[in-house]
Parts: structure tokens; sequence; C-alpha cells
């Protein structure tokens, strides 16, 4: 079924028990995005990711590339997305160790790390399995960003429990599942349609420990996915910043900005969101990022190291903003 403004995800190129796990787009159309055409950058965001999806089951090399080609720029992290959670998911089932996600990184996702690595943690889910065995064969740090896709996942799948009796993923540590809480923020994001006040009133509605890293999932997807306007993005920062929790907004805001700038095509819900979730530009905003990283050093890699990462990168934030306030 075609549905005005969403293009399909193509008819799974997969075969035998491969055509199994293909996603259907219904299940987009279906989700809880789904929205007046003011808000359609949310369901795209999904359609291009089941379109990844499928393509990376296909045994067909050339597929995902194709795919890609035929795809506006600005869906295409979205698609890689797809293709990481399904290379995760075919890795698991024909314990190949990770091949599958290692050639997705170094072939047609190659300036996409960050998506591949948010969609492995999404197949993990799929699986109702802990997300960072097989995603430790990515890149050492980047990994943990299958905790973020993987509570992405969890709440889509479990939304009641997880959104409104504000449950906690099961299979992850006390630690870990405040790293999944970020992708929960960018399910809100996606779950409100890109309306910032609902979003807000959303995360004000769970325990204080837990809204820091909402805050920075949220600016995460305000920036990759967008569909917002400027004054609902200076009502987040506002919301952001009474709850006590503005550094978490701009930091989401820089990690996003460095996956977009790695891309090398500026997508324009980073040029309008940056300056006013992070008050500066996505390429200063990301070279907070960048610079965090590699104060870490060469050997980062645990979990301790990714909470340091993202802490640096608040202080830079932080830094800026009182040099100007001066």
């Amino acid at each position: 079924m075609h549905h005005d403004g969403i293009d399909p995800a193509p008819a799974p190129p997969a075969t035998g028990w491969r055509r199994l796990l293909a996603r259907d787009f219904e299940e987009v159309a279906a989700g809880p995005w789904a929205a007046g055409p003011d808000r359609r950058g949310v369901e795209e965001a999904e359609s291009a990711y089941v379109s990844g999806f499928n393509a990376a089951l296909s045994r067909d090399s050339g597929t995902l590339p194709a795919l890609l080609d035929g795809l506006p720029r600005e869906r295409w992290t979205f698609a890689c997305e797809g293709a990481g959670a399904a290379s995760a998911v075919l890795d698991l089932l024909t314990l190949s160790r990770g091949r599958r996600l290692r050639d997705l990184l170094s072939g047609p996702a190659a300036r996409h790390h960050h998506a591949v690595h948010l969609g492995a943690g999404r197949g993990y889910a799929l699986l109702r399995l802990p997300p960072m065995r097989g995603a430790c064969r990515g890149h050492p740090l980047l990994r943990w960003l299958a905790v973020d896709g993987y509570g992405f996942q969890r709440g889509l799948e479990a939304g009641v429990r997880m959104l409104h009796e504000r449950a906690m993923p099961g299979l992850l540590t006390r630690a870990r599942c405040a790293t999944s809480d970020q992708g929960l923020g960018r399910l809100l994001w996606h779950h409100e349609r890109a309306s910032a006040e609902p979003v807000a009133d959303r995360v004000a509605g769970f325990p204080a420990g837990r809204r820091g890293d909402l805050w920075a999932g949220v600016a995460y997807a305000a920036t990759r996915t967008g569909g917002a306007t400027g004054e609902e993005l200076a009502l987040l920062a506002e919301r952001a910043g009474a709850d006590g929790y503005r550094s978490c907004l701009a930091q989401g805001c820089a990690f996003a900005s460095m996956a977009v700038v790695r891309e090398g095509a500026l997508l324009g819900s980073a040029v309008l969101a940056a300056p006013i979730l992070a008050g500066t530009e996505p390429e200063e905003a990301a070279s907070w990022a960048d610079r965090a990283l590699l104060a870490l050093g060469h050997d980062a890699r645990t979990h301790d190291d990714y909470l340091a990462w993202q802490a640096e990168t608040r202080r830079a934030w932080s830094h800026r903003h009182q040099a100007l306030a001066c």
C-alpha cells in the first residue's frame, strides 16, 4: 500500500529463510509517529530504515548501494541504520562473528558508522539479546551506541511499559540502562511526532536520574531526524534548562552533529538545530565531540570511557556557554 508523501520500502530482495526476517512498510505506517504532513520526517526516517534492513538481507552485495543511490541523501543514514540492524541479526543467527557488520562498516556505510552501530543495537533487541557481544566487532567506542539503539527498539516494542510505566529495559546493567535511555529519548521524539512540548512533558514524567540521558537522546533525534520548527527547538532548550539538563541537550546535539559532519553533507535539520540546542554551528558542535574522543586516546573502549566522552563534550559546551556569558 502506498501512503501519500512516503515511499514504501521495496519488495524484500531476500530469498529463502531470510525472507522471513524482512520488515514490512505497513509497520511504519502503523507506528506511533504516523502524523500529518508537517511531521513526515520521522515516518520517512523509519521508512528508510525498513528499506535498508530489507536490502541488507539480500545475498547481492550491490543491493544496499543501489538503494542508497535511489534515496534522497538525507535518508541515507537511516537506511544504513536499518542495514546495521539486519547485519547484526544475520551475524547472530549464522554465528559469523560480526563479519557482515564489519563488511558494512568498511563498505557502503563507511561514512555512517554512528548509524550502523545504532542499528546493530536495534538488531539485538529484535532477537531479545543483550546488545554488546557482536557489536564488539565494530568501533571500540562507537559500539556503545548499540546500547542506545537497543533502548530505541525495546521502547518501540514495549511502548506502554517503557514510555508510560517508565520501566527499565531488561538484559542490561543499571549503568548501561542510562545509555539505553538515550535511545528511549530518541524514540520519544519519534513517538511525539517531533512536537517539542509533548516531548518535554514526557521527559518530565521520568525520575530525575534518567532525564539527562533522555534529553541527550531527544536532542540527537531533533538534530538528525528533524521535524521541528526553530520555535519548538527553542522550547526544548528552555525546558531542558529549567530541568537542569541543558548541557545534556547540547551534548546530544553535538554527537548528532559529529555524525552529520562525518557523513559529508550537512542536513537542514542539523543546520537549524545546532545553533539553538548547542548554541553554535554544527561543525563546532561536532568538534567538541571529536576533541573529547581524541582526548580519551587510542585505547578507549569501555563503557566508562563512553561516559567520559559524553561528560567531556558537555564540559566543552559549558565552557563556551560560560565564556559567552562573561
